[in-house]
């Protein structure tokens, strides 16, 4: 065996020995939580499975499986062409070190992470994929899909700037149809109307399944962690639709046996905080575990990787393929709240909406360090938060843990605030009926 070659050899045992542990404490400290209800515990054996034990998607069909690079990517069109959706966006800290002698110092971790797996070929999830699909969503996603391909064949999808107007549809309906020979291809299963719409019945299930999920997490005092949320809906990435839709609906009985007794995982009075920007994507469960350790409550979340991407159904109003393929086009374009978009006021409306569901008290703005399109967002949101009186604040961070300390005071302190806003907007309640009594 040639130096080169055992070099090689010894770089990726050290690379699995660091990501194994690292995934591994992660899982660990979002269990420790509090008492995690049985049906989650599957959710987590996938994540366990995928990045600590380096399993295989576990199919029994042994379908084939097509990787994919963003929320953006119509996973109703894979189904249809008789593969697995599996979502490789990671958080691994990890394959964010080797991606980094590739990718450019100031891009984003998550580009990096994806391209490290990619040359390290030691994620099997990543090395079982016949083809990848990257959307074209910001530069770095861009010229991933051109770096990428020289270790895996990649297909880039163009997502339009604009999204109002319906020739802005037609321009990603344009892209979709041009997708479907490449599945076909990867998969040699042809995409009729007939499959198509049983893609689209798999994914409305576990859309049906996490709509009914969304009314119990809006509980207050809350019902489960919302880092053990987070890590459910990134299991989504590598379980196929179906199934995890089966494990939702058992989840969600669970849940209702919990509101029935009362058995909560949080106190009335405990701050209620709101998650946006920058996906969180496993194992850089770093931010959610920072707030629910240090007092708060994650009760909601506005990313690519938790609700978002399973929030919308698709709204079928003509049956046959073309309708049912403009109807993907709408759904993977209009309701999204990316900041990819020139527009993007959706997402304003999005969060002051969730807001009052959520009974959200603070909103932590998540930067990914390199992620430009939702830092540029941050002053937008600022300001309509200030018209709300709800504090925000902006936490930049990438996947190392170096910054844990800085990231732990801020969000303590941070913590503190609204303890003290609730206080004092309470005691101004108190003291205002005590002058209309007199």
């Amino acid at each position: 065996m040639s130096e080169t070659i055992q070099s090689g050899h010894r770089r990726q045992e050290l690379f699995i020995k660091k990501s194994t542990r690292v995934a591994a404490s992660y899982l660990n400290r979002a269990k420790a939580l509090s008492e995690m209800p049985e049906a989650a515990k599957p959710f987590f054996n996938v994540l366990e499975d995928t990045y600590v034990k380096l399993r295989e998607l576990s199919e029994k069909e042994s379908r084939k499986t097509i990787g994919t690079l963003c929320v953006m990517v119509p996973s109703e069109l894979i189904y249809a062409a008789g593969a697995v959706p599996v979502r490789l966006c990671s958080g691994s800290y990890t394959a964010y070190s080797i991606g980094d002698d590739t990718i450019p110092r100031d891009a984003c971790p998550l580009v990096k992470a994806v391209m490290g797996f990619g040359e390290i070929k030691a994620l099997p999830v990543f090395e079982q994929c016949s083809l990848l699909v990257a959307p074209v969503t910001c530069d770095c996603k861009k010229k991933l899909a051109g770096v990428i391909d020289s270790v895996k064949n990649t297909v880039p999808l163009h997502i339009p700037p604009l999204k109002k107007e319906d020739a802005d549809t037609e321009v990603f309906l344009r892209e979709l149809y041009r997708l479907i020979p490449v599945l076909e291809g990867a998969t040699g299963r042809e995409i009729t109307a007939g499959s198509l719409a049983q893609g689209i019945n798999i994914v409305g299930e576990a859309q049906y399944e996490m709509s009914e999920f969304l009314w119990y997490r809006r509980h207050d005092p809350a019902l489960l962690h919302g880092t053990q949320v987070m890590a459910i809906m990134n299991a989504y990435s590598y379980m196929p639709a179906d199934a995890w839709a089966r494990q939702m609906h058992r989840l969600n009985r669970e849940m209702k046996s919990r509101l029935e007794q009362g058995k909560f995982v949080s106190r009335k009075n405990q701050p209620r905080i709101l998650v946006t920007g920058s996906p969180i994507a496993f194992p850089n469960l770093k931010i959610p575990l920072l707030i629910e350790e240090m007092g708060g409550i994650l009760a909601a979340d506005e990313t690519c990787m938790g609700e978002r991407g399973l929030y919308d159904p698709v709204s079928v109003i003509d049956p046959g393929f073309d309708g049912m393929m403009r109807a993907l086009a709408s759904r993977y374009t209009k309701p999204c709240t990316c900041p990819v978009f020139v527009d993007n006021s959706q997402r304003v409306y999005r969060i002051r909406q969730m807001i009052r569901e959520h009974k959200i008290q603070g909103i932590i703005y998540h930067v990914l360090r390199g992620c430009l399109v939702y830092d540029y967002e941050y002053q937008i949101m600022e300001e309509e938060m200030g018209k709300l009186n709800v504090p925000i604040i902006r936490v930049e961070s990438d996947y190392n843990e170096e910054d844990v300390e800085q990231l732990r005071i801020r969000i303590e302190a941070f913590i503190e605030l609204i303890k003290l806003k609730e206080y004092a907007d309470l005691q101004g309640w108190k003291n205002l009926n005590k002058n209309k009594r007199k």
